[in-house]
């Protein structure tokens, strides 16, 4: 039995993960994170979807979704972190929470990626913990929804 169902949303060019540059992302796939982060909600009873998209408009529908089927949503929005407004104002209009998460520290890199246009509609934010990003955001999920 599930205590919540919640979608794990991941924006451009995290299909790449594992050849894009490691150093920064890591050498982990998108499907082993995936993975990983499946196992670890099933063990709080969480049911996880995932879903990937290169484009803004198939990630603001899938953000529309999270309305009526899911009870919270963690976005790496990628690039369009900083500037989407169009997935700002998608956030806005769900009423569900939302938690922002980054792979890499984004403070600590270029100053383009230290500005977050998503972050103000957002619950919270996780940042530089590789994959362990997304494991703190299940559990931040799952205090959120319970």
């Amino acid at each position: 039995m599930t205590k919540g169902k919640i979608l794990v949303l991941n924006g451009p060019n995290l299909d790449m993960l594992g050849l894009r540059e490691p150093e920064v992302y890591g050498r982990q796939t998108l499907a082993t994170i995936n993975h990983g982060i499946a196992s670890y909600a099933e063990g709080m009873k969480l049911e996880c979807d995932f879903f990937q998209s290169n484009s803004e408009g198939a990630l603001i529908d899938k953000i529309h979704e999270v309305r009526e089927n899911y009870d919270g949503c963690i976005l790496n929005a990628g690039a369009y972190t900083h500037y989407s407004y169009a997935i700002r104002d998608a956030i806005a209009s769900v009423e569900k929470p939302f938690i922002e998460v980054h792979l890499s520290n984004v403070h600590a890199r270029e100053e383009f990626r230290r500005h977050s246009v998503i972050s103000p509609v957002c619950k919270g934010v996780i940042a530089g913990f590789g994959m362990h990003s997304y494991l703190l955001a299940v559990s931040a999920m799952r205090d959120l929804i319970q």
